[in-house]
């Protein structure tokens, strides 16, 4: 089996350590970064499968270097590293882009099973053949295996976490789903009733897929519960 890489960007030595040696127990190749300027440059060399991103960081902060690798089509999974009274720091870098955060401090035992928990779903894919489970919901095209998704047969570009909600929205059309559902069937943790990261995605989805984002066609806002996906009525 190839070890997956991850790169840690902490300008924190004490973190860096704890980091790197509790992934390399649980077999992952590690890559360290101490700034977001060399964490720009290692993401090119290195090619990780995943990314632990510090929020405060030297010469770029951590909401530069995602926001920049986004700009950049870099997809690859971003959990961001934020201390505690960083509330609205955090929420921006979901807004441009990062997948996961955790706050400081936390166990070593609860980042490896993130990080396991995000590969799992967005690093295991096959290499090549294309997948006969495709999900439609009108113009809507997704391969999961193969991580696409087309409108209109046009490409889309998602994060990983993006890409998920909008797969688990198909494959439950037209159903209900409360923040929480949501938040449990594609986090796969407790956030603690954090339903914000939610609303986050879910504009992140319409931007890309509806075409008025302010009288959406696809996602539905049910108030006071969550969303609906809805297959699009023909005209």
């Amino acid at each position: 089996m190839v070890e997956k890489k991850v790169l840690i960007v902490d300008d924190e030595q004490p973190i860096r350590t704890l980091l790197e040696y509790n992934l390399k127990q649980s077999n992952f190749d590690t890559y360290v970064a101490v700034d977001g300027v060399e964490a720009i440059e290692m993401v090119k060399t290195v090619q990780p499968d995943l990314i632990l991103l510090d929020l405060m960081l030297p010469k770029m902060d951590g909401i530069e270097v995602c926001k920049l690798l986004r700009q950049q089509e870099v997809n690859v999974p971003i959990i961001m590293l934020t201390a505690k009274g960083e509330e609205p720091d955090k929420v921006l870098g979901l807004e441009i882009g990062a997948d996961d955060y955790m706050t400081k401090p936390f166990s070593p035992r609860e980042v490896i099973a993130r990080v396991k928990a995000v590969l799992r779903r967005t690093g295991d894919r096959p290499d090549s053949g294309r997948s006969e489970s495709t999900l439609a919901s009108g113009p809507i095209k997704v391969h999961p295996e193969q991580y696409e998704a087309y409108l209109h047969e046009e490409p889309l570009e998602f994060t990983p976490k993006e890409f998920e909600l909008l797969v688990y929205f198909i494959k439950n059309k037209n159903r209900v789903l409360t923040r929480d559902q949501l938040l449990s069937a594609v986090w796969n943790y407790d956030f603690a009733g954090d339903t914000r990261i939610v609303d986050v995605h879910v504009s992140h989805l319409r931007e890309k897929i509806e075409e008025n984002t302010r009288k959406p066609v696809f996602i539905k806002t049910v108030r006071g519960i969550g969303y609906k996906f809805e297959e699009p009525k023909e005209k």
